[in-house]
Order: structure tokens, then C-alpha cells, then sequence
């Protein structure tokens, strides 16, 4: 059996073991990354309405870069991502993000295996998960439906919530 149905499942089943921990943050924020943690963020806005600000970032031949981020500073950056598989993104997040000046930095994502979990706390302030498979799959296998959507797509639901 799949943990989750599909990216806003993910997102849902996330939201409810975020409730708590958002409740203690300074000023939070919703980041998600573009595209695959929109829907999540979907998902984990059923629990809480808070602001979204999403996080572009593009693929090159140095691998993961990410957009400078305006209007964090002081604030607390929660990012939501599908998931982690390798933890490319999540590490590619953190230099960026620290330097837009945020209070404290959350990883949040539907599936975080233990072997990137353990890197990724030293690098978030706080590593939040629904899921922690000991071993490395493929994000699909976690999903029934890994309905993964383009950055055009992402952007229009961005632009439904207000973001």
C-alpha cells in the first residue's frame, strides 16, 4: 500500500503534522518548490492559511539554482517540497534562502528518507515528514498517483491562491 494518493494527499497528511509546529514559528511562510511542491502546498493549506511564496528554481549544467527570494527576512521559511529522494533540491534551497535573512528555516515534505533526513537536519533548522522509509525509492513509489505537474501549471494554481 502507497502512503499517500497524490501530492495534495501528501500535502494534507503533512499539514496535519505541521498544525503543531507552526504553531511555536515566528512569522511562517509557505515556500514551495516549483513545480511538484505546489500541489502539496494545496494539500497542506487545508490545515493552515498561511502566506505562500514560491520558490523557482531551474536546472543547469551546475545543477540546481534557485531565484532570490525578496521578503523573508526576519520571517520563518517552511518548504514544501514532493518529497526528498536525493535531497538535490533541499541543499540547493539553503544558501538562498539564508541569505534572504530568514529567522528559521523548516524542511517539509510528504517523504524524507532517513539517510537524507540526517544531512538535511544539519542544514534546516527543522526537518518535518509524514513519511521515513529507511532506505532511498523512488519518489513515485510513495505516491498511487505521482501527478507531478509542469511550472505553467504551477503558476496558475499559485495564482488561484493569491501567491
Amino acid at each position: 500500500m502507497k502512503d499517500f494518493v497524490d501530492l495534495r494527499d501528501g500535502g494534507r497528511q503533512l499539514g496535519e503534522r505541521l498544525v503543531d509546529v507552526v504553531a511555536s514559528l515566528t512569522d511562517p511562510v509557505l515556500v514551495p518548490v516549483v513545480p511538484n511542491g505546489v500541489p502539496v502546498v494545496l494539500g497542506v493549506r487545508e490545515h493552515l492559511t498561511l502566506p505562500v511564496l514560491p520558490l523557482m528554481t531551474h536546472r543547469s549544467d551546475d545543477g540546481v539554482v534557485v531565484d532570490v527570494i525578496p521578503a523573508l527576512a526576519g520571517r520563518t521559511a517552511v518548504v514544501i517540497d514532493d518529497g526528498v529522494e536525493t535531497g538535490t533540491v533541499a541543499r540547493a534551497a539553503v544558501p538562498a534562502l539564508r541569505a534572504s535573512g530568514v529567522a528559521r528555516l523548516v524542511l517539509a515534505v510528504p517523504v524524507c528518507p532517513r539517510e537524507a533526513r540526517a544531512d538535511l537536519a544539519l542544514r534546516y533548522d527543522d526537518v518535518v515528514s509524514v513519511a521515513a522509509p529507511l532506505v532511498r525509492r523512488s519518489l513515485a513509489w510513495h505516491y498511487e498517483d505521482f501527478d507531478t505537474i509542469d511550472e505553467a501549471e504551477a503558476l496558475r494554481l499559485l495564482q488561484d491562491l493569491g501567491a
